[in-house]
């Protein structure tokens, strides 16, 4: 008998939080195996068998390995999916490539922001979020902005993984670079769209309050030192 996959993860991680969403919309249970980045854990032996580029999440599904929180996602929707139901990461090449590409546009613009300032913080000794970063950060809303032109979601009608991927990078950024409601409305709107979801609170918010209160508060430390 096969076992819960397992996720080896931290909760602050938006990419390990996107994981996260996607399991629990999915309905399925994860064995979550917590990994202390800042301790170096993801630079041992054993973990670099599971994964050379040493990041995180990695996902263990009774030894299917798999790494890239994206990649992940896709997986998980692909093989976890009620029967009949493929919403989540739709099977019709045309509309697959469509969240593929926002896919893309999480790990290649919005993440990497993110990372830009939060992990200076957290690994370098930075006490100050700076300018130029925030402004650059908050440049990619706009092309979260057309992409919900044309629908609730950022594929259209239908909620899918690059939704939850998105939403856990975007709703780390807004923590330091807000969104201005006037020029972004519905990604405004999308936000509370998607912190409405039943799940929401407890795969992602936890985790990003985690975050935030440990990079704001090394940032107040600092400032006052």
């Amino acid at each position: 008998m096969s076992s819960k996959p397992v996720l080896y993860y931290a909760p602050r991680s938006p990419p390990c939080r996107a994981v996260l969403l996607t399991a629990a919309a999915l309905g399925l249970e994860l064995d979550l195996r917590p990994v202390n980045v800042k301790a170096g854990e993801h630079l041992s032996a054993e973990f670099l068998k599971l994964n050379p580029q040493h990041t995180i999440p990695v996902l263990d599904d009774n030894g299917t390995v798999v790494s890239d929180s994206h990649i992940i996602c896709s997986y998980l929707a692909d093989k976890y999916a009620p029967a009949g139901n493929d919403s989540l990461y739709p099977k019709d090449a045309a509309q697959r490539r469509l969240v593929d590409a926002r896919l893309y546009y999480d790990c290649g613009h919005l993440f990497p922001r993110v990372r830009f300032i939060v992990e200076p913080v957290i690994y370098f000794g930075v006490g100050e979020l700076p300018a130029d970063r925030v402004a650059y950060l908050q440049k990619a809303y706009d092309g979260l902005e057309h992409c919900l032109a044309n629908g609730p979601f950022l594929t259209g009608d239908q909620l899918t993984i690059a939704d939850l991927s998105c939403i856990a990078s975007v709703s780390t950024a807004e923590a330091f670079a807000p969104i201005e409601a006037e020029k972004f409305p519905k990604l405004v709107e999308w936000v509370k769209r998607l912190q409405a979801l039943p799940y929401y609170a407890k795969n992602n918010q936890e985790g990003l309050d985690m975050l935030v209160g440990l990079v704001k508060g090394l940032v107040a430390e600092r400032q006052q030192s």
